[in-house]
């Protein structure tokens, strides 16, 4: 689940992470009363869940409360398109007025979950700000990777080894160290898979500022946090994502042509890879689970087949808990309900798969079924391009 920079901003100031003075604005003429109050220059930036927003437009400088006016006026209730949101953009609902700093320098921080070590990870680099994918590109030896114990938490040693990297002495090194034990208590406390400030600025006077903010939690865990979940914004979800989360099912919308559905997310990632080994692109990421009855399964051929991207569907199903006649038994009633046009083909191997087939063949309807992951997915890269 991600949340706005301004309700991450929120949650750092609990947590004793600086955060410059902002005011949060939902119409231009909020836009122009927020810069009032700062008398100075200030900075409009648009709330959506996406990064890219300096360099798409999104974050802009206003001068005087006129400009903050005519800024919020340019950005609300339109799309704003970024490296992560796709063509279409996020609707700007909300901007962000915060008071504009003198900056000193720019830093990256960020903490997340080193999958290899089974633990967290901070990385950190002297090198912030828009550009910090070509420092990790052209100059990795600029970012330093601290791996946490999630038992005994960041280390007081920890935190200054960090400090020191980033340039930090003395008092500031203290202050820094200070700053980074706060973001992994928040990391920690609220069962976050991202916590990451880009940029932390020194300002002229020496101040440390989490210019932004960008927060995700873990979706498993939201249960233990009532005041998280009461962040989330439905705006912001994809609507088949929102199907498919109220159905039970993970759903992921991609930018192909190939709608995927899978019994599992390790085999829907090797599917994916197999489709695009083929030299197709798939539209989806759609597991079903283990226990999936037939109706969850036509809801989820349901949900693919909502995607007007979606030229062909390959479902690769392994009968183990589902069981493949089960899966057949869905997959007909969605294809009869819904009226596809588009070529399906499915594979199945596992539990009762003779039986699948059957149903398969039986049903009057056009599959095509594939023995063969290899075979399935090679055939399905092939009808989507016709």
């Amino acid at each position: 689940m991600n949340i706005h920079e301004y309700q991450a901003k929120e949650l750092f100031r609990s947590y004793g992470v600086p955060v410059p003075e902002g005011h949060l604005a939902s119409t231009a003429q909020q836009g122009r009363e927020a810069a009032q109050e700062f008398g100075g220059t200030v900075v409009v930036k648009a709330q959506i869940h996406a990064g890219g927003r300096g360099k798409a437009g999104g974050v802009k400088v206003a001068a005087t409360a006129d400009q903050a006016e005519e800024l919020a006026a340019g950005m609300l209730g339109r799309a704003l398109v970024t490296h992560q949101t796709g063509p279409e953009g996020r609707i700007v609902r909300k901007v962000l007025v915060e008071k504009a700093q003198r900056i000193a320098r720019e830093i990256y921080v960020s903490i997340t979950l080193d999958r290899a070590k089974g633990c967290p990870v901070i990385m950190a680099s002297p090198d912030g700000g828009m550009d910090i994918e070509e420092v990790a590109a052209k100059t990795p030896e600029r970012i330093l990777r601290q791996s946490v114990d999630p038992l005994y938490g960041l280390a007081d040693f920890e935190a200054r080894r960090i400090a020191a990297f980033l340039g930090f002495s003395g008092k500031s090194m203290h202050a820094c160290a200070r700053l980074l034990k706060n973001l992994f208590q928040i990391y920690q406390d609220k069962d976050a898979s991202l916590a990451e400030i880009n940029p932390l600025v020194v300002t002229e006077d020496g101040t440390l500022l989490a210019l932004d903010a960008k927060l995700n939690f873990e979706d498993n865990a939201l249960y233990r946090h009532s005041d998280i979940m009461e962040l989330e914004d439905p705006a912001e979800e994809d609507s088949l994502e929102k199907q498919a989360k109220e159905h039970g099912l993970n759903y992921i919308r991609l930018e192909g042509n190939i709608g995927v559905m899978v019994n599992g997310a390790g085999l829907a990632m090797a599917t994916m890879d197999l489709i695009k080994q083929a030299g197709g692109d798939p539209a989806n990421f759609l597991d079903v689970g283990g226990g999936a009855g037939a109706e969850k399964i036509a809801a989820g051929f349901r949900i693919i087949l909502s995607d007007p991207h979606v030229k062909a569907i390959l479902i690769n199903i392994f009968g183990g808990i589902l069981r493949c006649d089960l899966l057949a038994e869905g997959v007909v009633k969605a294809a009869r309900d819904t009226g596809v046009g588009v070529p399906i083909i499915i594979r199945l191997q596992g539990t009762n798969a003779e039986e699948g087939r059957r149903i398969l063949a039986e049903s009057g309807l056009r599959f095509t079924v594939a023995e063969h992951l290899s075979d399935a997915a090679r055939l399905v890269a092939e009808v989507s391009e016709q």
